[in-house]
């Protein structure tokens, strides 16, 4: 069995703003979480500065949002003086953490903010220091007693663990790009991994020799998420229409976060890092997959 992500026919469901400056050019990559009967999206925004800005727009539905007038994140330090970028929300034990991209002249480096509202954050650092790395992913639950994350040091998709969410050890590579396929430049995480009895289901992006961006799908052991149980050959959405072939960049399907509901499994994704889409596959459907 192929999985497909099937495209919300009202789809972009959220694009450039026409009156708040710092979203003026581009709306895209953004974290999704589910929360006291609501939606939340926070999306990396861009105005006529080209400064990257986190925002947050609100929904009954996850299809039809109303936006903040502010930014709930934007630079306010010399590792962010160029932006703050593509964020992953989790949610453990009541706070939300979000892992996003510090951009600056320094490089680009994961960072760390936290919250018990989604609307007002506390910068908690840079978590992977002295290094370029991004595409990071807070696991939703411990493993053996121990936080857990994705990282992306290129080409590849990698793990670590952690005991206070700080500091960051035993490192290790979990998926690399495959020669001849979708996937075959570079890889990175998608949205925060979803919990399922059979493994963690991973919904990831990569980009082949033309650099086009695609989303693939793969299920990974539950209580060690270095083992890799299964990772679909076939990309599970690719750029077809206009607003993903054209856009601020060319050919891009990127996704920072991904829920469960209604009994199916949204993905939530940029589209030509201009604008917001999302789509969905039957969770019946990824369970006969992860079975097959």
């Amino acid at each position: 069995m192929t999985l497909k992500l099937h495209r919300y026919p009202g789809n972009p469901i959220l694009v450039p703003s026409t009156h708040n400056a710092w979203e003026t050019d581009n709306v895209f990559n953004a974290a999704v979480v589910a929360y006291n009967d609501l939606v939340y999206m926070h999306y990396r925004a861009q105005g006529l500065d080209r400064i990257s800005r986190i925002g947050c727009a609100i929904s009954t539905d996850g299809y039809h949002f109303n936006r903040l007038e502010q930014p709930v994140l934007e630079p306010t330090n010399d590792f962010e003086s160029f932006g703050v970028e593509d964020p992953r929300i989790t949610e453990i034990d009541g706070v939300f953490y979000m892992l996003y991209t510090a951009y600056s002249p320094h490089g680009v480096r994961v960072s760390m903010a936290r919250s018990t509202n989604l609307i007002e954050w506390e910068r908690m650092g840079i978590v992977l220091p002295d290094e370029d790395n991004k595409d990071a992913a807070l696991f939703p639950h411990k493993i053996n007693g121990r936080y857990c994350m994705f990282h992306r040091r290129m080409p590849d998709m990698w793990i670590a663990y952690s005991d206070d969410l700080i500091h960051w050890t035993d490192h290790q590579i979990i998926m690399k790009p495959r020669p001849g396929l979708w996937d075959c430049e570079r890889i990175g995480a998608g949205g925060p991994p979803l919990y399922t009895e059979y493994g963690w289901l991973v919904f990831y992006h990569g980009f082949n020799e033309d650099r086009i961006y695609c989303l693939g799908v793969a299920l990974l052991d539950l209580e060690d998420p270095g083992k890799v149980i299964k990772r679909q050959d076939e990309a599970i959405l690719c750029p077809a229409t206009p607003w993903e072939h054209w856009g601020d960049v060319p050919n891009v399907c990127f996704a920072c976060g991904n829920i469960e509901f209604d009994g199916q499994y949204h993905v939530y994704y940029g589209g030509g890092d201009h604008v917001m889409a999302v789509a969905s596959v039957a969770k019946s459907d990824v369970v006969e997959w992860m079975m097959d």
